[in-house]
């Protein structure tokens, strides 16, 4: 366990836990959190060892948002709360485009700050009672780490003008409804539901999942053309790579297969 004040690393066989810890503000952001935050996404990026990202809150809560006292107190007002949006843009842009996938774990409120952390990762799986929403609208705010642009790709033009101008919380099952999360279920039934997601993603190829998401995540900003160009290529590359061939091998040994990441 690596241990920060406002944020702890738990580096779990190959699963990295992501922990943000201030409990006595629901996890609510800070510029010191965004700051290790981001130091941990590239650290956990780097290390081979390390196959998932899985983020969570303490205590049962996942993250309520940016600190309103912080906010009030240092950037209200003041030049410097432009600084501010760019950090947390850019922290939640390193988290959706790291090569290791990343789960959140929504429990209690995912709203603001915490909203915007949770849309940046590639799946999320929420207890039934967690309140999750955009919510800024509510206090004559803005989300400036991605609603505009990773929501209408997620759930679609109207869903997202129904989540950002009305300021509604879902909860998990209706998030899941809402197809904004991949599950949802009952609090305690959360971990075993995470476990089995995140086995799901540990026993592939680290190499094809990284290639794999990483054209993914292009699949709605090109032309189809481009498209189809990048996706020869990346066909290309699987069938280049020794996992390709020990994925193929293994299959016609009736074995599991070895990876070796490349």
């Amino acid at each position: 366990m690596v241990h920060t004040d406002h944020v702890l690393l738990e580096k779990d066989g190959d699963v990295a836990r992501v922990w943000l810890n201030r409990p006595h503000k629901k996890n609510a952001v800070t510029v010191e959190l965004l700051h290790r935050l981001d130091e941990i996404i590239k650290e956990v990026d780097a290390d081979p060892d390390l196959k998932v990202l899985v983020l969570r809150g303490v205590q049962n809560q996942f993250c309520s948002g940016f600190d309103l006292d912080e906010l009030l107190s240092d950037y209200i007002g003041s030049t410097m709360a432009m600084d501010v949006a760019v950090l947390s843009a850019e922290v939640c842009d390193r988290l959706y485009s790291m090569n290791t996938p990343s789960v959140a774990v929504l429990e209690g409120f995912v709203t603001a700050g915490g909203f915007e952390l949770m849309i940046s990762c590639d799946f999320a799986i929420a207890s039934d009672d967690a309140q999750i929403g955009d919510f800024h609208i509510r206090r004559a705010l803005f989300g400036g780490a991605g609603p505009i642009y990773r929501l209408p790709r997620m759930i679609g033009l109207r869903k997202t003008k129904e989540l950002m101008l009305t300021g509604k919380l879902l909860s998990g099952q209706e998030a899941k409804d809402f197809d904004l999360i991949n599950d949802s279920a009952p609090a305690e039934e959360l971990d075993k539901r995470v476990e089995e997601f995140v086995a799901t993603l540990t026993d592939k190829s680290p190499y094809m999942m990284r290639l794999t998401k990483m054209a993914i995540n292009q699949g709605l900003d090109a032309d189809v053309r481009s498209l189809m160009i990048m996706e020869h290529l990346a066909v290309g590359n699987a069938l280049q790579s020794e996992d390709g061939r020990e994925g193929v091998q293994a299959f016609l040994q009736k074995r599991e297969p070895k990876w070796v990441g490349r």
